[in-house]
């Protein structure tokens, strides 16, 4: 897991350099400036993770850490309304030109501890909708509900898969799902069809070419992913050869960048990072399930499947299997705050490993 995890990082910074290099040239005037914002994120990831990783993960499984945790992430989720937003969007506090920060990625392994620390000694009472399954989905919803005003739609959906399945593993039964599905519906197709946007990315995944002559169309995006994925045939144009990122394919080296992997590596490149993802879906299940401790065994299945729920998402978007949303490809994707809270929440479950090994 831990060269699995290094092995995406490296892969990761030099793909960043490869779609960010021109337009860092043209907007700041250095080929290096998103690789090396990066690459300082991915330095301070990796120390945290080997910091992590050898402290004893049940220190997390207690109220004098859970309820901090809460708060801290209930606060910062709150406070970046009151930071300027950018088109109507608040998901970042940005402290100067060169310093952001995004909430939302703090509460995926807050949510996670949480989750594990308050089921693991309820696994007899999870029939109990009342005082087990209300009180363990109430966290999670307010984490949901704030992160879907900021709006990012497809966090908070990480975010209630990832509850949804731990608290399966836990022993809940599927009528309550099932139920909880139906309430969560409407709710889900109101922010789908009745808002501007999203109503028409749907329409647009759909008919992608529907509004996609420029770069102002709906459907412009996922077109311009599509001409990426496929002008990389089967062994790509090569790296730092890619056509798409001048000015053509948006968010390049952020939310598309399995994009500009599939048109420099090919279906080859594109096939080498999903795999490196099972691997490490696989590590991480196996230390899961071997884990004597129901704690330990709650919370490496929620970091593993948050890891890949965002994974699976990323690249379904690329390729126009889901409608259009912004969620970075985990340890790849351009971006600090995901970077190092993806790292840290490895460190953690690298730690687990080592008991359950």
């Amino acid at each position: 897991m831990f060269f699995t995890t290094l092995l995406l990082i490296v892969v990761g910074l030099a793909m960043v350099f490869s779609a960010s290099a021109v337009v860092a040239q043209e907007r700041y005037h250095s080929e290096f400036a998103f690789v090396g914002r990066q690459a300082g994120w991915a330095l301070a990831g990796l120390l945290t993770l080997v910091a992590l990783m050898n402290v004893d993960y049940r220190v997390y499984n207690s109220p004098r850490f859970i309820y901090p945790a809460l708060c801290v992430t209930t606060l910062l989720l709150v406070a970046v309304f009151f930071f300027p937003g950018s088109h109507n969007v608040h998901r970042w506090m940005r402290f100067g030109a060169f310093f952001s920060f995004q909430p939302s990625e703090i509460a995926k392994p807050v949510v996670v501890l949480f989750l594990a620390w308050f089921l693991h000694t309820r696994l007899d009472a999870m029939r109990d909708w009342k005082h087990t399954l209300l009180r363990a989905a109430m966290m999670p919803v307010v984490f949901i509900l704030l992160i879907v005003k900021q709006p990012d739609l497809g966090t908070a959906l990480v975010l209630a898969g990832v509850t949804a399945m731990m608290l399966m593993l836990a022993g809940m039964e599927w009528k309550y799902l099932l139920g909880s599905l139906c309430v969560a519906l409407p709710g889900l197709a109101a922010l789908l069809f009745m808002v501007a946007f999203r109503r028409q990315r749907m329409l647009v995944f759909l008919n992608p070419n529907c509004d996609a002559k420029e770069a102002g169309g709906a459907g412009y995006h996922i077109c311009q992913s599509l001409i990426a994925v496929g002008t990389g045939g089967v062994a790509g144009r090569g790296y730092m050869e890619g056509m798409q990122k001048l000015f053509y394919l948006p968010e390049a080296s952020t939310d598309f960048i399995f994009a500009n992997i599939a048109e420099e590596l090919g279906f080859i490149g594109a096939i080498v990072i999903v795999l490196l993802f099972v691997v490490f879906g696989w590590r991480g299940l196996r230390a899961a399930f071997r884990s004597q401790d129901p704690f330990a065994r709650l919370a490496a299945f929620g970091i593993t499947t948050a890891l890949l729920l965002q994974a699976f998402f990323n690249i379904s978007v690329v390729l126009s299997l889901v409608p259009t949303k912004g969620i970075p490809l985990p340890l790849i994707s351009s971006g600090g705050t995901s970077l190092f809270c993806t790292l840290a929440s490895i460190g953690i479950l690298l730690n687990i490993t080592r008991t359950a090994d």
